[in-house]
Parts: C-alpha cells; sequence; structure tokens
C-alpha cells in the first residue's frame, strides 16, 4: 500500500525515553479439561502497538498540531515514519490508536505522548535469521561496516561517460 501521509520530515522522531513495543497476539490458547492446553497461530500478520514521546519546540508542537488535524486525519488516517525497531531505524506504516497528550515540560519544550499502531514490525527474513543463527555476529556486523563503509565513502562515485 503506497503511504501518501508521511511524518513531517522538520519535527523530532520518538525520544528513546518511554518508548516500547507491545506486539499483538497471534497465537490462540485452549485450555483443555486434562493434559496440556493446546496452541495455534491465528494470525500471521499482527498489529503492534508502541507507545511513543515527543519533545517539542513551540513552533513544532504548533505543526505537530496541525498535522495531526489535517494530514494524520485526528490520528485515524495512516502515515509512514521511521521507528526503532529489532532492526534498527526502519520506516514504518503506523497510526495513532488514541489522542496525543501534551504537556508543558518547562518553559521552552512541549512532551506529548500518544500510541501508534503498526501494521507489521520489520524483522529478519527467513534467510537472514538462518544466517544469523550460524555465524558470529560481532564478526558479521563489523564486516557489514567495513563494507558500507568501501561502498560510500572509499569508492568513487558513478562513472560518466
Amino acid at each position: 500500500m503506497e503511504m501518501t501521509t508521511t511524518w513531517p520530515a522538520t519535527l523530532p522522531l520518538p525520544s528513546i525515553q518511554g518508548y516500547g513495543i507491545r506486539p499483538g497476539e497471534a497465537i490462540l490458547r485452549t485450555e483443555m479439561e486434562a493434559g496440556p492446553a493446546r496452541q495455534r497461530r491465528r494470525f500471521t500478520q499482527v498489529p503492534s502497538r508502541l507507545s511513543v514521546r515527543w519533545r517539542m519546540k513551540p513552533e513544532q508542537f504548533a505543526l505537530f498540531e496541525a498535522w495531526y488535524r489535517w494530514h494524520a486525519q485526528e490520528g485515524g488516517a495512516w502515515f509512514a515514519i521511521d521507528l526503532l525497531g529489532g532492526i534498527g531505524l526502519t520506516t514504518h506504516e503506523a497510526r495513532f490508536t488514541r489522542q496525543f497528550e501534551a504537556r508543558l515540560a518547562n518553559r521552552v519544550l512541549w512532551e506529548i505522548t500518544s500510541e501508534l499502531e503498526i501494521r507489521e514490525r520489520p524483522t529478519l527474513t527467513e534467510d537472514a535469521l538462518a544466517i544469523a543463527l550460524d555465524s558470529d555476529m560481532t564478526a558479521l556486523f563489523a564486516t557489514i561496516d567495513r563494507l558500507h563503509g568501501l561502498v560510500h565513502t572509499s569508492l568513487p562515485g558513478p562513472l560518466s561517460w
């Protein structure tokens, strides 16, 4: 699905303080009269909820309020935003699940708290998981960092003919 609404680049991303992820329930558990309970997977895609907090200057808070009202449709519309997860900072499809709360943190900063719902948590692919489980993760990440440095800083830019 193509997202038409995006988080404004002039606004900060959620802070680490108070940040939390709660995956939805994908398992249905049935207690038995005798013996162990039975469990089965109900869904393959389960939305997760994130507790989020922003600290904004007054002009940023004014922009946030207007964006929330007009672009996020009072929190009901899906939008693209970069959020932190297990594989790092990645773009998510999110929407607000409850009205935000704003408090004046000090004379110059507003603290805004809310909860976001994300359609799907980006995770490693099954192939990437197999590699990660069979590898020394420290060495693997060091190699990835070296490759990134080689490609993005050491090699020349595109050739022009």
